[in-house]
């Protein structure tokens, strides 16, 4: 009896550090860089972007508080300093160009606010965008609520935006975030602002509210209210659509958008033009940023959203400031960079946008933006990225084949050579990498074309079986019947 209850004791010990163990090494990880496999495990993985400079005061002949948002032209870098009230901008070389805070005219005169009759200033902006197809330059002067439209080139005043006379709702017109579509449409994002994203004319008249974030209803909050009489549905608590936080555009048209409001029901958004969210999540796991197996929910805290023009898009997490790369399915490519106090590190992460190839993340607390660019992996795994959207699978294929060299346990690239070989119709191959890249859809896909294609080759002698199985059978009948008579 003594040794059974030793024995016993010993599986215990072993199923309770077996899992725990699987817990902790799915939950954290001392290296910064990894991904997460089909089991939701942690994999070590080779970072797709490293940091190569750094832009503070020391590359600026201005004064820094912190940058609170960042938009990219393809020459010129624009970011907003919200405490300093300030629009910096920097060339293509990341060479300082100039500050603006004064706003002037054309002739390069002051402008006087028609209001107050003072001075024309920026008022603790928190957003800017450049609006390509006019050469605009769109800044979301907060702290005056309303939008100020400089001219691209010579940085003069063109136009200000006031809350329009026809707005309706109980939303502040405070512009915090903002971008312009190519019909000149604005929408504006106001924080804590639950009816949604406003959307302006381009004369500046009110549209609507644009793309409703709806919220995580407790079953049980749902029961009670509907079962309370008004009285008592009176004293309660409502619930509010949760705010989105910030906004971007990708090359089509669709709007993205953030929330970190742990009420809601998603935390990344892409807004056809009805509003509705049609972002595609067909990889692994939801676009939640790292995941914990205990709970299975994400806990994403996305500050800034910004979409390259292939469809990629880059997620900066605040709590955590890990950057998380996603392709246009919502497969997951790859997590890089983190808080602390390292060279890089991040303390306050605010705003994320491409820059052609590279990435620059910005950070309030100290005061500074980050340069990223790809590295020999990264250029692989984007690139074959890049080149399957495109519709070019075999340099998609090749560059894969690449990734894999440099990373093994990349599983997109081996989903991305399996789907090159499903193109070819070679879906023994084709199977093969979707096993090793462990995506199960896709490998039905190409189980269902491998034995279509089997069926095939072999159709004359299924069909000789058949005949043969059927005479048989008629043989066995009439042989029965014969004897039975």
């Amino acid at each position: 009896m003594r040794y059974k209850y030793r024995i016993g004791a010993l599986i215990l010990s072993l199923v309770l550090i077996f899992t725990n163990g699987v817990s902790v090494s799915a939950q954290t990880t001392t290296d910064d860089n990894y991904i997460y496999d089909y089991w939701r495990v942690v994999k070590k993985s080779v970072p797709a972007f490293e940091l190569v400079r750094t832009i503070d005061e020391k590359t600026m002949d201005v004064t820094i508080s912190g940058f609170d948002d960042v938009s990219t032209s393809k020459d010129r870098i624009f970011l907003i300093d919200t405490v300093e009230s300030r629009l910096n901008i920097l060339d293509k070389n990341y060479t300082f160009v100039t500050s603006i805070k004064l706003i002037r005219n054309s002739d390069k005169k002051i402008v006087t606010d028609s209001v107050t009759g003072n001075q024309l200033v920026l008022t603790n902006p928190e957003g800017v965008w450049y609006h390509e197809s006019q050469n605009e330059i769109y800044i979301a002067d907060t702290g005056a609520s309303r939008i100020i439209v400089l001219d691209g080139e010579g940085y003069f005043l063109k136009r200000i935006i006031e809350r329009p006379e026809d707005m309706v709702g109980v939303t502040q017109f405070k512009p915090s975030k903002i971008v312009v579509d190519k019909a000149n449409k604005i929408y504006i994002v106001v924080q804590s602002g639950f009816e949604g994203i406003i959307e302006l004319n381009e004369d500046g008249s009110f549209s609507r509210y644009f793309g409703v974030n709806k919220p995580y209803v407790d079953p049980l909050d749902y029961f009670w209210k509907s079962i309370s009489s008004d009285a008592q549905k009176a004293k309660m608590s409502k619930t509010y659509a949760p705010s989105f936080n910030n906004i971007n555009m990708d090359h089509d048209g669709f709007i993205f958008a953030t929330t970190i409001d742990s009420a809601a029901l998603n935390m990344v958004f892409r807004l056809n033009p009805k509003g509705e969210n049609v972002l595609k999540q067909e990889g692994y796991l939801r676009v939640t940023g790292d995941i914990y197996p205990q709970t299975g929910r994400g806990q994403g805290n996305f500050v800034d959203v910004t979409i390259n023009d292939y469809g990629v898009y880059a997620l900066m997490d605040q709590g955590t400031g890990r950057i998380f790369l996603y392709d246009f399915d919502g497969e997951l490519l790859n997590i890089f960079a983190s808080s602390g106090n390292l060279k890089g590190d991040f303390k306050a992460p605010s705003s994320i946008a491409w820059f052609g190839d590279a990435l620059i993340a910005t950070d309030k607390t100290l005061k500074c933006a980050y340069v990223y660019e790809m590295t020999e992996f990264g250029k692989a795994a984007m690139g074959a990225t890049k080149h399957y959207y495109h519709g070019e699978w075999e340099e998609s294929a090749r560059l894969s084949q690449e990734a894999i060299r440099l990373n093994a346990n990349y599983d997109l690239a081996y989903i991305g050579i399996g789907k090159y070989y499903l193109m070819k119709e070679d879906y023994k191959s084709a199977m093969y990498y979707f096993k090793l890249g462990n995506d199960r859809t896709y490998y039905s896909k190409a189980y269902n074309g491998y034995r279509n294609l089997w069926v095939q080759d072999n159709f004359i002698w299924i069909f000789m079986a058949i005949i043969l199985f059927a005479g048989l059978l008629i043989y066995s009948e009439v042989r029965y019947h014969k004897r039975k008579a």
